[in-house]
């Protein structure tokens, strides 16, 4: 597999395709087509609105994995961010720098040449940023294969991400590498699914809770009442409050990056300068020293209950600590 540690990665997401998709796996095939009409009068529906928010896509999953590769130079979103299953994503996409570009429906079954313009923006980007290594194509149809054969072509690397089910085979097989979305640390397969696999059950509630949506928390804001009984807590228990939930935060963020390191490494044992150069691709503000540890290791030994660390010399190894009784 080609280096990681310098390697320099540009995103394509066809946001349309992985939002549709992934809505269909959570309802059932074509359950966005016969809901479709009733998304576009009136989202804010009960029963509507409940679906939207059970077939959320885990944006920052799909980022995440895709830093995995090296430093993210340019992300981009391709959809028609007027429609209502795109619009509630559009504050999460640009809270993670990722650019959006508007595609307006040609049709009235909303085919929106995502696949051109994607296409076309990757080949100039590669011609015009000749430092690119890695190139990330979230989507699903085969229209992408020219675009992933002529990427390798030109010397990237190509990774794929697309829904398990809604993802045509040569594309699958045009990449250097394909990841199932369904598969990404921190997605919840749906509920309507039995068989978990065995690595999911492995993962605990932090990932989940630390990584929750920014579309379902903005859905629950909007529905809380404007006056909140807590708005007259003193001024320490409000920092307390805070210090605990950055506390919480930062544990879920060096899960994901153990869980990512290993996704790459079967032995498991992971140097602990990678993981960290990982949680900092994920998020940039996270400094240790700030959080009150004079070092990355002080860090992974606060952690000991989530992260094993072993340090034998000058080598310091870190592995996602077994959770199974």
């Amino acid at each position: 597999m080609a280096n990681t540690q310098n390697g320099r990665v540009a995103v394509y997401l066809d946001f349309d395709n992985i939002v549709l998709s992934w809505y269909d796996r959570v309802h059932g095939r074509n359950s966005y087509a016969r809901d479709r009409q009733r998304i576009a009068e009136d989202p804010s529906d009960a029963e509507i609105a409940a679906r939207l928010r059970a077939a959320v896509v885990d944006v920052g999953a799909v980022i995440d994995y895709a830093s995995s590769f090296g430093t993210l130079v340019l992300t981009r979103a391709y959809a028609d961010w007027s429609s209502p299953i795109n619009a509630d994503y559009r504050a999460q996409l640009v809270a993670r720098a990722v650019d959006l570009v508007q595609l307006f429906p040609a049709a009235a079954y909303a085919k929106n040449g995502a696949d051109i313009r994607l296409a076309v923006d990757a080949v100039e980007d590669m011609f015009r940023l000749d430092d690119l290594t890695h190139v990330v194509i979230v989507a699903g149809d085969s229209d992408y294969v020219p675009l992933a054969q002529r990427c390798k072509r030109l010397g990237r690397y190509v990774v794929g991400i697309g829904v398990a089910g809604s993802t045509a085979k040569a594309l699958t097989a045009a990449c250097d590498e394909f990841a199932s979305y369904d598969s990404l640390p921190g997605v919840e397969l749906p509920q309507r699914e039995q068989e978990q696999p065995a690595k999911r059950q492995k993962r605990g509630k932090a990932v989940a809770a630390s990584k929750e949506s920014p579309a379902i928390e903005a859905v629950e804001e909007q529905s809380a009442p404007a006056s909140r009984a807590d708005d007259d807590r003193d001024a320490a228990d409000e920092t307390d409050e805070t210090d605990e939930d950055s506390d919480f935060a930062v544990t879920g963020l060096l899960i994901r990056a153990l869980w990512l390191g290993q996704e790459k490494d079967d032995s498991g044992w992971l140097h602990s300068s990678a993981v960290k150069q990982q949680m900092r691709r994920m998020d940039p503000s996270f400094n240790e020293k700030a959080l009150g540890f004079r070092s990355f290791s002080d860090f992974l030994k606060s952690r000991s209950d989530v992260a094993e660390l072993e340090e034998t010399g000058h080598e310091r190894l870190v592995r996602l600590r077994d959770q199974t009784p």
